[in-house]
């Protein structure tokens, strides 16, 4: 992991097309702006987190549903 130390209005640039700009850093967190091509999806890990475990969810809801059921 590469750890950089950046200033309010500092950039990164990833490869050629894609930039992270320090916006404000206040007591409890960091705001940044993201610069990204419309086909490179950037999410937040915890909504990330989420839609995997959602489509989890989902495959185990298929799986089940799919295996016979007996009938009373």
């Amino acid at each position: 992991m590469l750890v950089l130390s950046r200033k309010v209005g500092e950039r990164i640039w990833i490869g050629e097309d894609i930039s992270i700009t320090v916006v404000r850093i206040t007591g409890g967190g960091v705001r940044l702006g993201i610069e990204a091509p419309n086909e490179m999806p950037v999410v937040r890990e915890e909504l990330k987190l989420k839609l995997e475990q959602d489509q989890s969810d989902v495959e185990v809801d298929i799986v089940d549903n799919s295996s016979p059921q007996k009938s009373v």
